[in-house]
């Protein structure tokens, strides 16, 4: 009986989690839309603000390289996530060609990407699916975390995320789900730019250096195009979640 119970309330919970997942939500006010812009911004341009969130970012970042490296046949030996806001993706394979070109040109456009998809889904109303599919792929990365400071992150990352999605109402998951979107699309272009500046001094073992030597194509041909991608996603995907309209 208990053993019934417990399969019955697990279906259960399968089956609302997926009618939330398939159920458009109706837009937040504009005024709401506004705000959480407004409030994404300033975790992207107060500087006390920006050395906690940016361990979002670097999140993403990483989790990108990881997932190109899965998706060209590379093998990924994990990840860290460090407490300073810096990460590294490991993986085995060959040192040069072109698995090894897109995945390290994964992870500075990865947080950017990632936020145009979520916008795709929030203008056509399905603010709950981007929360869900949020956890799904914090629990992919999570697997792939080599230390405890990662595993720490993730973990309060993917805690907070799945209480907003369960226990909150549809109105703050909305809310949430555009917050969390326009973080990810104002906080890309960013790290580009820091990148930029880091390559004045003494960097020169960043992703763009290293696409340098692997392609013949100047370092900041990479950080151009890094730019370019990131502020592309900013400019359509804020566009979307304004308006509301794909395509427009």
């Amino acid at each position: 009986m208990l053993g019934l119970l417990h399969e019955t309330g697990t279906v259960q919970a399968i089956e609302r989690v997926w009618v939330s997942i398939v159920t458009t939500q109706p837009a937040p006010p504009a005024w709401a839309i506004a705000a959480s812009a407004l409030v994404a911004l300033l975790m992207v341009v107060d500087r006390r603000l920006w050395r906690r969130t940016r361990h979002l970012i670097t999140t993403a970042h990483e989790g990108s390289h990881g997932l190109a490296a899965l998706l060209t046949g590379r093998r990924l030996s994990g990840i860290r996530l460090h407490s300073d806001s810096s990460g590294v993706a490991l993986s085995k394979g060959r040192s040069s060609g072109p698995g090894m070109v897109l995945m390290l040109m994964a992870g500075y456009v990865g947080p950017g990407l990632i936020g145009l998809g979520a916008a795709v889904l929030l203008a056509a109303g399905y603010a709950v699916a981007v929360l869900w599919l949020l956890l799904v792929l914090l629990a992919l990365l999570l697997v792939q975390i080599r230390n405890w400071f990662g595993l720490w992150s993730i973990l309060v990352t993917g805690a907070m995320v799945f209480a907003v999605s369960w226990f909150a109402s549809e109105e703050v998951q909305s809310g949430f789900a555009y917050l969390v979107t326009w973080f990810l699309l104002l906080g890309a272009p960013r790290p580009v730019m820091e990148l930029h500046r880091s390559r004045r001094g003494r960097a020169r073992d960043s992703d763009a250096d290293q696409l340098a030597r692997l392609t013949g194509v100047p370092p900041i041909g990479y950080v151009c195009l890094f730019l370019v991608v990131t502020v592309g996603a900013l400019c359509a995907g804020g566009w979307w979640l304004l308006t509301g309209e794909l395509g427009q």
